[in-house]
């Protein structure tokens, strides 16, 4: 459980450090704007699909992120095609928030339940163990939400270039 912890924070606090640096600079690129958001929504969802595996996140939720992630990469290549590399919007920043705040979140439900049984009475366990879980699905059921809308954010300005270009 430790090293997932390790990975996780460390992984979105270099993406954090990585964005900053690369904006203080003045380096950002059109590379960047496209693998950025990707190596993100990459990690973020192979952490979702082992909470899927544990009974945190259902199936279906996460196919909706699955399907929204494609759709994303289809409207940014549609947009390359017009020359234009759509980078992260502020919707898709709020996701990516609520994306590593669900993450946490069921990421403390795994570690309590795998603990339960070694550090955690079972008082503990049969008590709080499904606030976690539920608080932890909540949080991704919200986070799902502000996905789709961020979808349609991303897909309105995609509708905007394909009027204003030939």
């Amino acid at each position: 459980m430790p090293v997932l912890w390790l990975i996780f924070i460390v992984s979105e606090i270099t993406d954090l450090l990585d964005g900053m640096a690369a904006r203080k600079r003045n380096e950002v690129s059109d590379f960047g704007k496209l693998f950025d958001p990707f190596a993100d929504t990459l990690m973020q969802i192979t952490c979702f699909l082992c909470f899927v595996k544990s009974g945190i996140f259902p199936a279906l939720l996460f196919l909706l992120v699955i399907y929204r992630e494609f759709c994303i990469l289809f409207v940014r290549n549609l947009m390359l095609k017009k020359g234009v590399a759509l980078g992260a919007r502020l919707g898709g920043k709020i996701k990516t928030v609520t994306y590593i705040i669900a993450g946490c979140a069921a990421l403390l439900t795994v570690s309590l339940q795998r603990l339960t049984p070694s550090l955690v009475s079972d008082e503990f366990s049969s008590r709080f163990l499904p606030f976690f879980k539920t608080g932890a699905l909540v949080i991704f059921i919200i986070s799902v939400v502000i996905s789709l809308i961020s979808f349609f954010d991303y897909l309105s300005v995609y509708r905007k270039a394909a009027k204003s270009t030939p």
